[in-house]
């Protein structure tokens, strides 16, 4: 039987093996968070993937797009771990602590701060919108927890959008260094039982 002609640059598919896209969006992200968006070519990612440069660009037209992916998925898998993290039955002040501990040792590595510095110099403003618009969901996701408790009584009454990024701001400290590369804090457990104790002074009855 004669074969459809396939487009140029789709790759083959392996029901077998995960999806090209994946594969792609995954590698090329860990080529980010350790080189930087400029240090980065599409060339590079396809030689890290073992496939054509012409596969990357069909599911990522330009470096611009690879890299909003990029962000974005980050931003979506920190936001699935707070929710799975905040849906527990524990009292709310463990689970901030536990929230802050898994995230601090899962994104050591990741410094978002120039993710987003480079996002801005570097996309277009449709692409920096699309960005921001899943940042913004991470922040909702601790915003509702906050209104949840302030229902229930845990903490006290305010403003839930503020508490949020209150606290999302007090947990950026836990990537701390000093001048010579040392962290304000020894561990990641040690930074969380500080953060949220300095941060329950203010909210927590």
């Amino acid at each position: 039987m004669k074969q459809s002609p396939r487009v140029l640059g789709r790759p083959r598919n392996d029901i077998n093996a995960k999806p090209t896209k994946a594969v792609v969006l995954e590698t090329a992200t860990k080529l980010f968070i350790k080189e930087g968006y400029k240090n980065i070519s599409m060339d590079d990612v396809a030689k890290a993937c073992n496939v054509t440069k012409a596969t990357i660009y069909y599911y990522y037209p330009t470096k611009g797009e690879l890299y909003t992916s990029a962000l974005i998925e980050m931003m979506n898998k920190i936001r699935q771990a707070i929710i799975r993290i905040l849906e527990q039955s524990k009292p709310f002040k463990e689970r901030l602590e536990e929230l802050v501990e898994v995230h601090l040792s899962a994104t050591v590595a990741i410094d978002m701060k120039n993710f987003m510095r480079e996002a801005t110099m570097n996309l277009s403003e449709s692409q920096i919108l699309k960005v921001h618009a899943s940042e913004n969901e991470l922040y909702k996701t601790i915003q509702q927890a906050m209104q949840i408790e302030m229902e229930k009584g845990t903490i006290h009454q305010g403003n839930a959008e503020f508490f949020a990024h209150t606290f999302l701001s007090l947990m950026t400290v836990g990537y701390f260094k000093d001048g010579e590369g040392n962290r304000l804090f020894q561990t990641e457990a040690i930074a969380a039982k500080e953060i949220v104790d300095f941060f329950w002074k203010s909210v927590g009855k």
